[in-house]
């Protein structure tokens, strides 16, 4: 394995529930997968259609979205809206998120590739 494909294999675990909590807290407000796609890739969030629609459909069957269809416009759009659920996980998320990050703050730099 590369060094590139090591990098892009950790970023991808790295980012996994980075986006889960990010759909949580941009559902606040009602939207549908491919709005929230480009939500996501313009906050930095680099998620593909293959990653989001199993999500969605996965927290909605865990209560933690609700779902409606759209049908006002030629093309049917499924909307979702974060739940009461899915809103006290997105808060338990970005205390752990949080944490987590004051952690990592706090650990020594890998400043240098000399070895020691």
């Amino acid at each position: 394995m590369t060094e590139t494909e090591a990098l892009d294999t950790h970023l991808q675990e790295l980012r996994r529930g980075t986006v889960v909590l990010a759909c949580l807290r941009l559902l606040i407000e009602p939207g549908y997968g491919y709005a929230l796609l480009e939500q996501l890739q313009a906050r930095g969030f680099d998620t593909d259609t293959n990653t989001l629609y199993p999500l969605l459909r996965r927290l909605e069957k865990q209560g933690h979205l609700t779902s409606v269809w759209n049908t006002d416009e030629a093309r049917p759009r499924k909307f979702y809206r974060t739940s009461a659920q899915g809103r006290r996980l997105a808060r338990a998320l970005e205390q752990d998120f949080t944490a987590i990050a004051d952690a990592i703050a706090g650990l020594p730099r890998a400043e240098t590739d000399e070895e020691h």
